[in-house]
C-alpha cells in the first residue's frame, strides 16, 4: 500500500482525483472501424479523399518473372482470407490507446507472389502507397503465408481512411509497415529502407511486449473492497503467455485470468479479482510474459526507435463507504 499521510498528501490525492481522474475504458474485442486508431493524416487527408480509384489497378514488379497487373474486381475475385490482426502504432506510449484490433479480408500476398514467379534472391518486397509513402518487408516474411493485402475491415469495404481500396496487413510489426492505399508493389534485390526508415526508425518494427490497465482508471475512488482489475495485453505473433498483476507498486505479483485470442495475432484480455485488505492509497501495475517466456520489460522507452517498453501503472484510492 502507498502510504501517504498528512493534509499534505491528503490534498495532493484530492487534487489528483479531482482534476487528473480518468474514467475506466471499455475495450472491445473488435474495434470498431471509426474507433479503430489512425496516425495523423495531416497533409494527406485532403489528397486521400480526392484520389480517384475509378481506374485504380495493382501492378507488381521488380525481380518478378510475370509481372501483375490486377484490378479490383480481378483482386476480389480471387480466393479471399480472413484473419484478426491487431495493430499498434511504433509510437504508442505506455499504457496509449495507439492500438487496434480488426477482422481483416483479402488475398495473400505470398500466393501474388509465387503465382509471379518471384526471383528467391531477391531481398525486400516494397509497397508503394498512392501519396508517395512506402516502407517493405523481408522477402522472408512476405512469403510466409499469413501477410495479407487486406480489401475489406469488419465485414465492410475499407473505409478510405484505413487504406482504400488496399492495405497491407502484416501481423507482428509496428503499424507504419502495414502500408494504406497501395498502387504497386516492387520486389527489389536492395535493402530498401522506407519513408521512416530514411528517419532513424527501427526497420525491423518486431512488435514488443506490452500491457495495459483499461480498469479501474487512474486516480479513480474506489468504494468496494471487492475489486475487478482488467485490461488488455500484446505482443505481437509472439503471443501473451501469462500477465501478472501487483497492487502495492511492483514488490508482489499474482497472476491474472486470462480470455483466449481472437487469433495467434492478436491481443489478449486479461482480469484480476482483487480483494482489498483495507481502505487506502494503492498503486497498480501490469506486466505480461510472451509464449517464448520473455518479460515485459520495466525500463520505461520512448517509442523512438524500435517502440515503447515500460511497464503501466495507475493509482486509486479505495474508501469504505458506511
Amino acid at each position: 500500500m502507498l502510504a501517504l499521510a498528512g493534509n499534505k498528501a491528503q490534498g495532493a490525492m484530492y487534487f489528483l482525483k479531482t482534476f487528473l481522474s480518468l474514467p475506466p475504458r471499455n475495450t472491445p474485442p473488435i474495434t470498431p472501424n471509426h474507433e479503430f486508431y489512425v496516425y495523423d493524416l495531416g497533409r494527406m487527408s485532403k489528397m486521400i479523399q480526392d484520389l480517384d480509384y475509378s481506374r485504380w489497378t495493382l501492378n507488381l514488379t521488380g525481380r518478378v518473372k510475370r509481372p501483375l497487373i490486377l484490378t479490383y474486381a480481378a483482386i476480389k475475385r480471387r480466393p479471399a482470407h480472413e484473419a484478426a490482426v491487431t495493430l499498434e502504432c511504433i509510437e504508442n506510449p505506455v499504457g496509449g490507446d495507439t492500438i487496434s484490433n480488426a477482422i481483416w479480408r483479402g488475398v495473400s500476398l505470398r500466393d501474388l507472389l509465387v503465382e509471379a514467379g518471384v526471383d528467391p534472391q531477391a531481398k525486400k518486397v516494397v509497397f508503394k502507397a498512392a501519396e508517395g509513402y512506402t516502407d517493405s518487408i523481408p522477402l522472408t516474411r512476405a512469403m510466409d503465408g499469413d501477410v495479407l493485402l487486406a480489401y475489406q475491415m469488419n465485414g465492410v469495404d475499407l473505409p478510405r481512411k484505413h487504406g482504400y481500396p488496399l492495405r497491407a496487413v502484416v501481423p507482428g510489426i509496428y503499424g507504419m509497415k502495414n502500408v494504406k492505399w497501395i498502387m504497386e508493389i516492387e520486389v527489389t534485390e536492395s535493402d530498401y529502407l522506407g519513408y521512416w526508415q530514411q528517419r532513424g526508425w527501427s526497420d525491423e518494427a518486431v512488435i514488443g511486449i506490452m500491457s495495459r490497465i483499461d480498469g479501474p482508471g487512474a486516480y479513480q475512488e474506489l468504494t468496494s473492497l471487492k475489486q475487478v482489475i482488467r485490461g488488455i495485453a500484446f505482443a505481437g505473433s509472439a503471443g501473451i503467455r501469462q500477465v501478472e498483476v501487483s497492487t502495492d507498486g511492483g514488490r508482489t505479483w499474482s497472476s491474472a485470468d486470462l480470455d483466449p485470442p481472437l487469433s495467434p495475432h492478436t491481443w489478449v484480455f486479461w482480469r484480476f479479482d482483487w480483494q482489498v485488505p483495507r481502505a487506502g492509497v494503492y498503486r497498480i501495475v501490469v506486466r505480461a510474459t510472451d509464449r517464448s517466456g520473455r518479460l515485459q520489460p520495466e525500463e520505461y522507452t520512448r517509442g523512438f526507435p524500435n517502440g515503447a517498453t515500460g511497464l503501466h501503472a495507475v493509482t486509486v484510492e479505495v474508501v469504505e463507504r458506511s
